[in-house]
């Protein structure tokens, strides 16, 4: 029982732990970094009022001196991103897979932080870019920290992690004139991906909706890598990590997402702090996909390559916990910014295989921590301390925060008792697994790795119909910003061996041909010299027509909690149908925000007032889910004279939003340039409010789009 409550005590060490070193600022005095109560903070110290600083300005000093130093190096990828506390707790016990703790003891609230991010764009870019969306995972366990280092989607660029530099080179802004900001579009990205053909299977779910989420909180995590779980019986089976969201996975359009970027560039920061800070807390399943490691070479794809998914209809997905965040952050730059995350931060029954992709992370993770925080202390911030206590003979460095007692800092020692000591495998100490290996040292990559264009294709046949005219549009549009024509030639025939039909839409829009055959070699990520042939992409195969779990359209519509909708009103509006309205809305936890033609207050037609959320000119209906007219006539003619609102409802039509009205409100309908709502099923005149939440639930009426393509907006 005793070590039952020490484990349990030991998995909230965390929150004391970063309470400890929480300032709170309330009712206390300015002082300088050493405790020297400051009177006066606006003046330096001067000859006279109008004589020249004195050098002797300590204060003045220390505060430019802070000041100058306060920013470290952004992450060179995933610079800008998000974060929020949280805990895990396992549902199932997997002990017949791994002996982790964490796998093991459906007893625990392990403590978790989470940090979202896109990868390409700078600190100040927008959250809506195109792009790929990190999802790392802390947790803080009694046997030390592990980190589940992954992105929104199951699959990386790149087969080995020595080509990461030339990935990374190719998608920031080009070198010459530093642009474009946070966007793939752009010929030295394609460039790269049409003579790097391992590429295409990640690239087209970036050109997929998975690229521009509708939150965070809505989107998937992976682990990317095929790592490896050991139990006690030291057996070794293969695991792929999944995320699966409660709310489901949703997404943007492309115009909303450039129109987001305007209206808010914080749209997924905000969004993820507003959720929490109102109790709506963001969850998670955590699902495993094993497979023995008898089975490895089962498939038509290698394992060990990162730019596979293994379909969860050859290997289902087996949910074993879940992950809710609950807190956010104190201090953005003490806990989002300084927190460091290492793929080589595992536990007991959790080990790597020989992903060279992952291989490779191993090293750059803790190579660029050493850079951006300045020290191999890094673990001893507050955010990367293990809740597990650590005992080493490593010594000294830059910002030292421990003081270690003792005369030795070696092993094997006499003077300190032999201590810190070894531990045991049986009494938890690490043992990396035991594979055998027999190999000739070689510059290569397995042949097995040379099939890449199988599951972009599999990708792409999995799609609904409006998720396919996404994926066009976006080839479209990010090959119609490339300014060299044999780029696009290339990227053209390589799309055609994905799809054909994909790649005359998209040719047709660049107004080009697909050419019959290129310049080989296509892939050019083999050898210094000479590209070896035996390492080509193959041709495609169909190993399964279709996934159905990678469309968004088989993904949860059973709830619109956290949705934000907007009711658009001014003074006289109808307060009963107003009333039912939101009260159905916020019993499903619905965000119900009142735009007016001003700030301020509005009255209802029972003359009383209501808090108005965002005037018309300050707010976009893409930050909106749907939209929301009641009855009033006063206050459906006062609407009906602002341009805005109409352009509102035609803007939240053209991206196939859910639209409802009552009474008068249908007059604003008929105002707008919609014509043909009457026959559209996402829009509800007089009807119960449970309707509208169905319709609202199903995220878009994607059979509008056609038609919603000739809206003005």
């Amino acid at each position: 029982m005793a070590e039952k409550n020490n484990e349990k005590s030991s998995e909230s060490d965390k929150s004391r732990q970063l309470e400890e070193y929480t300032i709170d600022y309330a009712n206390k005095p300015l002082t300088t970094r050493q405790g020297l109560k400051v009177n006066d903070t606006n003046n330096s110290l001067k000859a006279g009022v109008r004589g020249s600083t004195l050098l002797e300005d300590f204060l003045l000093r220390e505060k430019i001196t802070s000041f100058d130093h306060e920013r470290i190096p952004e992450r060179i990828v995933h610079a800008r991103g998000s974060a929020a506390h949280g805990y895990f707790e396992l549902t199932k016990n997997i002990k017949k897979y791994s002996k982790a703790g964490i796998f093991t003891d459906t007893s625990r609230k392990t403590p978790v932080f989470v940090r979202f991010s896109t990868v390409a764009g700078s600190k100040g870019s927008t959250d809506l870019a195109r792009d790929v969306r990190g999802f790392a995972v802390k947790f803080y366990t009694k046997e030390g920290t592990w980190d589940l280092v992954g992105n929104n989607m199951p699959i990386f660029f790149i087969q080995d992690a020595m080509k990461f530099p030339d990935l990374i080179h190719s998608v920031k802004p080009e070198p010459n004139n530093e642009i474009p900001q946070a966007a793939s579009a752009h010929d030295t990205f394609y460039d790269f991906v049409s003579k790097t053909t391992e590429t295409l299977h990640n690239h087209i779910w970036v050109m997929s909706d998975r690229g521009i989420p509708r939150s965070y909180r809505m989107m998937e995590g992976f682990g990317i890598h095929t790592f490896r779980l050991i139990n006690e019986e030291g057996k070794s089976h293969f695991v792929k990590f999944h995320w699966k969201p409660k709310l489901g996975v949703h997404s943007v359009t492309w115009d909303e997402a450039v129109k987001i970027s305007g209206a808010d560039s914080d749209f997924h920061r905000r969004d993820l702090w507003d959720a929490i800070d109102s109790g709506n807390f963001p969850e998670w399943q955590l699902g495993i996909q094993v497979v023995a490691e008898e089975d490895e070479h089962k498939f038509d794809f290698d394992l060990l390559d990162p730019t596979k998914l293994i379909p969860e209809e050859m290997v289902p997905v087996e949910i074993i916990g879940r992950m809710v965040l609950n807190k956010n952050p104190e201090n953005f730059f003490a806990e989002t910014e300084q927190v460091a995350f290492l793929p080589g931060n595992i536990v007991p029954g959790i080990d790597f295989t020989n992903d060279p992709l992952l291989q490779g992370r191993l090293f750059s993770y803790r190579d660029t921590q050493l850079s951006r925080l300045g020290s191999p202390n890094f673990h001893q911030i507050p955010i990367n301390r293990p809740v597990a206590e650590s005992y080493v003979n490593q010594r000294d460095g830059h910002m030292q925060m421990e003081i270690p007692k003792g005369q030795t800092a070696y092993f094997p020692n006499a003077l300190g008792g032999g201590c810190p000591y070894l531990s045991k495998v049986a009494d938890g100490a690490f043992e990396s697994y035991q594979e055998r290996i027999d190999a000739k040292k070689i510059r290569g990559r397995s042949e097995s790795f040379s099939d890449h264009f199988s599951q972009p294709a599999l990708f792409y046949r999995s799609l609904a119909d409006w998720e396919k005219e996404h994926v066009i549009s976006a080839y479209s549009f990010e090959l119609g910003k490339c300014n060299h024509e044999e780029i696009k030639s290339r990227m053209l025939f390589i799309i055609g061996q994905i799809d054909s039909n994909l790649a005359k839409r998209v040719a047709d829009n660049l107004g080009m041909e697909i050419p019959e055959d290129i310049d080989r070699p296509l892939n050019q990520s083999i050898g210094a010299d000479a590209v070896v042939e035996d390492h080509q992409p193959g041709s495609k195969k169909i190993y399964l027509e279709k996934s159905p779990v990678l469309s968004q359209a088989n993904t949860k519509f059973d709830t619109i909690a956290t949705r934000q909708i907007a009711f658009l009103v001014a003074d006289g509006f109808h307060m009963q149908s107003f009333q039912a309205m939101r009260k159905a809305l916020e019993n499903e936890k619905a965000v119900v925000k009142i735009i007016a033609p001003h700030g301020g207050m509005v009255k209802c037609d029972e003359g009383m007032d209501h808090k108005v959320d965002a005037a018309i000119m300050t707010t976009e209906s893409v930050l909106f889910d749907a939209i929301y007219i009641p009855g009033g006539k006063k206050s459906v003619n006062v609407l009906k004279e602002e341009s805005k609102f109409l352009k509102f409802i035609n803007e939240a039509f053209s991206h196939c939003k859910s639209i409802a009205a009552d009474g008068e409100g249908e007059h604003l309908l008929e105002t707008s340039s919609i014509k043909e709502y009457k026959e559209d099923e996402a829009i509800l005149i007089n009807e119960k409010p449970e309707l509208f939440i169905d319709a609202i639930s199903r995220h878009r009426n994607w059979k509008r789009m056609q038609v919603a393509q000739k809206i003005p907006v």
